[in-house]
């Protein structure tokens, strides 16, 4: 399943201002795609919900729980421009944080109206809310959000959160496997309504030189295409801003830290997947090759596999650093905890099908990455996946891009593709291909 939002559809393709998302559905079920459903984001939403600073935290003694009272400047958005006094049983803020807050008379999503009430002996004008309460998915922190620091007192959060959307839940069938992306879903936009396609695979990327990190590819038929990219100077503290954690919401996915979203975010619009290795943890060359007999791994999640010799692996000097198009290695992932990782190694690979569909059922080890790679990537993707990798961390991390470019490529012939003289002209759309502007208003919110 692939969950596309109609906001993040529309930077790549111009579509009607009037088009629902009900319209965009019946399009591509005429162009062949199984969009089952149209989920309506904040449909029930109703402010104000806006953000306030926390100024004064009392803690409620004599009740079972943990109970806060605290005061919160809402700004003018209460009307009075006096502080909101609300009872709060979170933990995960502190006096001075930036909150999302929702006053009396709203509605948060399922229906739920706000009102003031007495609770705990006080009297709670309004609530402090979780990303749960405000439809917007696990965001990993299981308490209220906490919001960066820049966010003016009183502005409307269900803009700042982008909470109001379209979500087509489209069942992508093995010969559309490049629908598990933006941009193969947006192709096929274009084409419907015959509109030009801003493709965001369009990147200027600097080409391969000797100064990269070093790869040895061992097994050409399993792994015929290998990028490496690094950067280095990464603030550890750099978080994810929160235009890049609702889209992947949005689409499903957890925010979990800024380089490991980017790399989620980047597989998602362009349907390459990438990994990204903690430079410091990675010994000697990375290489690509089938596992050997005994050898273990301990992956992401937290489990010890004993590999086959059918596996394919990614290794450095030590043995294996992961599951190659499946999933990484515990030994070399991103410190997402201390806040260490300053330095990291981009792959952006291309595997071969079969090989990955089989270590993902050995292992019973599905992941967002082995889904798109049984059902065929782009081979030529992998450059620009990588270059856009790079040039998030370097916007959003405030890294620098190493001057290295490594990209190990198996030979092939061209492959010719016949196409009938009378076969339906699909071009109209392909023929007005742009780049799109990374500068909206929505990448620079927050």
């Amino acid at each position: 399943m692939m969950r596309v939002p109609l906001s993040w559809l529309r930077e790549y393709v111009d579509l009607p201002a009037t088009e629902t998302g009900r319209d965009v559905q019946a399009k591509l079920i005429s162009a062949g795609l199984e969009v089952e459903t149209v989920e309506q984001l904040g449909a029930d939403l109703k402010g104000p919900l806006v953000v306030g600073q926390v100024l004064t935290i009392e803690e409620l003694e004599g009740f079972k729980k943990p109970i806060r009272f605290c005061t919160v400047d809402v700004g003018r958005a209460n009307g009075t421009g006096e502080p909101q006094e609300i009872v709060c049983g979170a933990r995960n803020f502190s006096v001075g944080d930036k909150v999302v807050v929702v006053l009396p008379g709203a509605t948060l999503p399922g229906g739920f109206s706000i009102s003031a009430r007495k609770t705990y002996g006080k009297t709670s004008h309004g609530m402090i809310c979780s990303a749960e309460e405000l439809g917007m998915g696990d965001d990993g922190t299981h308490g209220i959000i906490v919001l960066p620091p820049e966010h003016e007192v009183g502005t409307d959060a269900i803009e700042l959160l982008q909470l109001v959307d379209e979500v087509l839940d489209i069942a992508v069938t093995p010969d559309r496997g490049y629908c598990l992306s933006l941009r193969g879903v947006a192709r096929e936009a274009a084409i419907a309504y015959g509109r030009p396609l801003l493709d965001p695979a369009l990147l200027d990327v600097p080409a391969p030189n000797a100064y990269g990190h070093p790869v040895k590819v061992s097994d050409p038929f399993g792994c015929d295409r290998f990028t490496a990219r690094t950067v280095t100077g990464l603030d550890p503290e750099a978080r994810s801003p929160i235009w890049l954690q609702r889209r992947l919401q949005k689409a499903g996915m957890r925010p979990i830290s800024l380089a490991v979203d980017i790399t989620n975010y980047v597989m998602l619009e362009l349907g390459q997947p990438l990994h990204a290795y903690d430079r410091t943890r990675v010994q000697g060359a990375i290489g690509v090759r089938r596992a050997e007999r005994g050898e273990q791994l301990t992956t992401l999640d937290g489990v010890t596999r004993t590999l086959s010799t059918e596996d394919l692996v990614i290794t450095d000097e030590r043995g294996p650093i992961g599951l190659a198009g499946v999933m990484g290695g515990a030994n070399t992932e991103i410190d997402d905890t201390e806040g260490t990782t300053t330095e990291v190694v981009i792959e952006a690979a291309h595997f071969d099908p079969v090989a990955i569909a089989r270590t993902a059922r050995r292992h019973k080890l599905s992941s967002e990455a082995s889904r798109r790679f049984e059902r065929g990537v782009d081979p030529q993707a992998a450059s620009a996946a990588a270059q856009r990798t790079v040039d998030l961390l370097v916007l959003l991390a405030g890294g620098t891009a190493d001057a290295g470019v490594t990209e190990v490529v198996a030979p092939s012939a061209p492959r010719t593709i016949t196409i009938p003289v009378d076969h339906p002209d699909r071009s109209r759309a392909s023929a007005t291909v742009g780049r799109p502007s990374y500068g909206g208003s929505s990448r620079s919110a927050a």
